[in-house]
């Protein structure tokens, strides 16, 4: 192997104080002298077509993804990327049909668990919550996890350094100004992300040996790797991962957040335009993956979290390892903010807002320090986390998978007026309770268990087709579709897939759901009001501001000048 060219000690603090200074500029242009909590939260829900665009990409490429999609590639060879970021631009586009109707019934919403809590009750809008707070954290760990790897590959300095810097340089721009922060930066990340793709890529390419390192080396990858059409490849990761990220886009916190922030009117363009440019990106940096796996390149240490530094450290001159560098930092911090972002929506909104004082008597400025000091938190808890070094690509898939046993009750109450609060806790719980054996092996996958997960799996397979063919194409399409495919898998599916426990327990999460929410919704007498949900949900600070204005014209009737003289008159 090359010798790994590294940034020196001072250029190393110089392109890291630029950057997280730079952000921290950006941040302290759009700050207020007191931040109002919905600002916080969701920037009122009039994010532009430009920011919106740039930050639904932003978070979406995070480090994590072209980590795990260069994993995939050296995994499974040239498919492995083509499966991760094909599947991925897919579910970023099938979340604006969905959004557009999440929208529709609640247009100044905070968090998906809100709305569950004004459709359904408390029960339900703890479990998205809760739901994405597990997430979340995993989320920001990872992406922690990625930047320390990036340090001490490239740098002087170690990994414990790595994370600690860079979760101190995001907590900084992000804590005063929340999400305003958060979106206002991902439009100059994404910017440098995109640039430097375009270059870093095919140097890369080119300095391992360009074509010619396919033919020389064949000799370093089995029959299946080599396979574009790798049914291996497809079991293992493609599947999986189609499974997860529907998951992702209907449950996951950072991706509702921007779907409330931005104006309903550009929800489409905004997700269309995420969806070219996440998929363009991650295809084209999990290649270096592919690269590494033919040039016989073995990840440092044995941890795949070390390849992509370690291909651009091996193959870049000094100069584009800085670029390189600035691109993974940039991709990190986009999505940890938003985590950060995310977490703290929760806890304003969900924990504070609508359990602890109640959506009448909540306190604006209460709410705001409380997400300040949620992302010190979270913060600290993802710092504990990182120390472990986890294999990114099994935590991203397990929380996807996670997610799978909410998306079908949470689309349901959308569109269904006979969901019921307990059709959609029993079904969540009971998904859990399949997911967790299947997925973990906890009982012997043989016999009449195998035959019972493998016609879960079918159900499974059904459901998520039916469900993105429900989101562009309606109800009878979902119905055809769904059924179809059930039939079509089964004679594939029934007495082998039970050995792929990621896979099967994945669709036996979306099939449990979706059959236990049908039956007990068939059941109910509920008949739910959706422009109940509207009134139900809607801005923290519009009371406050109501207050303020009755305030002042009582003012200007009784002839003083503002409100405290108003108490000094009476």
């Amino acid at each position: 192997m090359e010798e790994l060219h590294q940034l020196s000690a001072p250029v190393t603090v110089a392109l890291i104080v630029i950057f997280f200074g730079g952000s921290l500029y950006i941040s302290s242009r759009i700050s207020r002298k007191e931040e109002n909590a919905d600002g916080y939260m969701t920037g009122g829900g009039r994010i532009g077509f430009g920011i919106a665009a740039a930050s639904m990409t932003a978070t979406w490429i995070w480090a994590s993804s072209m980590y795990a999609s260069a994993t995939s590639g050296y995994t499974y060879g040239i498919s492995g990327p083509i499966h991760y970021g094909l599947w991925g631009a897919l579910m970023i586009l099938l979340i604006y049909p969905f959004g557009r109707r999440i929208r529709a019934v609640a247009p100044r919403a905070h968090t998906i668990a809100e709305v569950m809590y004004a459709r359904h009750g408390r029960s339900s809008q703890l479990m998205l919550a809760g739901s994405n707070v597990l997430g979340s954290v995993i989320s920001l760990t990872s992406n922690l996890i990625a930047g320390g790897a990036l340090v001490a590959m490239l740098s002087p300095f170690t990994f414990t350094q790595g994370i600690v810097t860079i979760a101190a340089g995001v907590l900084l721009y992000t804590l005063w100004s929340g999400f305003r922060a958060s979106v206002m930066t991902d439009f100059a990340q994404v910017c440098a992300m995109l640039g430097a793709v375009v270059v870093i890529v095919p140097v890369v390419f080119f300095a391992a040996g360009g074509p010619q390192v396919f033919v020389t080396g064949a000799a370093n990858v089995t029959p299946e790797q080599a396979n574009f059409f790798s049914s291996e490849a497809f079991l293992h990761q493609g599947a999986p991962y189609i499974a997860a990220v529907l998951a992702y886009a209907i449950g996951n916190q950072t991706i509702a957040q921007r779907l409330f922030a931005v104006r309903e009117d550009l929800i489409k363009k905004t997700f269309i335009t995420a969806t070219i440019g996440y998929g363009a990106t991650i295809i084209g940096i999990g290649m270096l993956g592919v690269v590494a796996l033919y040039a016989g390149i073995e990840p440092m240490g044995g941890d795949v979290n070390n390849l992509i530094p370690q291909m651009a450290a091996t193959y870049l001159p000094g100069a584009l390892v800085a670029v390189f560098f600035i691109m993974i930092i940039g991709s990190m911090s986009s999505t940890a903010d938003s985590d950060l972002t995310a977490l703290s929506a929760i806890m304003m909104a969900d924990v504070y807002g609508q359990n602890v004082a109640g959506k009448a008597k909540a306190d604006p400025r209460k709410m705001v320090w409380i997400g300040r000091i949620t992302m010190i938190v979270a913060t600290a808890i993802a710092l504990y986390f990182a120390s472990g070094q986890m294999n990114i690509l099994d935590m991203l898939v397990f929380v996807g998978a996670l997610w799978g046993t909410l998306v079908f009750p949470v689309i349901a109450s959308f569109y269904w007026k006979k969901v019921s609060n307990l059709a959609f806790t029993a079904s969540v719980l009971a998904a859990m309770a399949c997911f967790l054996p299947v997925r973990f092996e906890l009982i012997p996958m043989t016999g009449p268990v195998g035959f019972v997960v493998d016609l879960l799996s079918v159900v499974g397979i059904g459901v998520v087709l039916g469900l993105m063919a429900f989101g562009f194409f309606g109800l009878r399409a979902a119905v055809v579709v769904g059924g179809v495919a059930a039939v079509v898998s089964a004679p594939f599916v029934i007495g082998f897939l039970h050995d792929y426990n990621v896979l099967s327990a994945s669709l036996v999460a979306y099939a449990v759901s979706a059959l236990v929410c049908t039956i007990l919704s068939v059941r109910s007498n509920v008949d739910f009001d959706f422009s109940l949900i509207a009134r139900r949900t809607g801005d923290f600070d519009e009371r406050e501001e109501e207050v303020a204005i009755v305030a002042e014209a009582e003012a200007a009737a009784l002839g003083v000048e503002g409100p405290a003289d108003l108490g000094r008159k009476r």
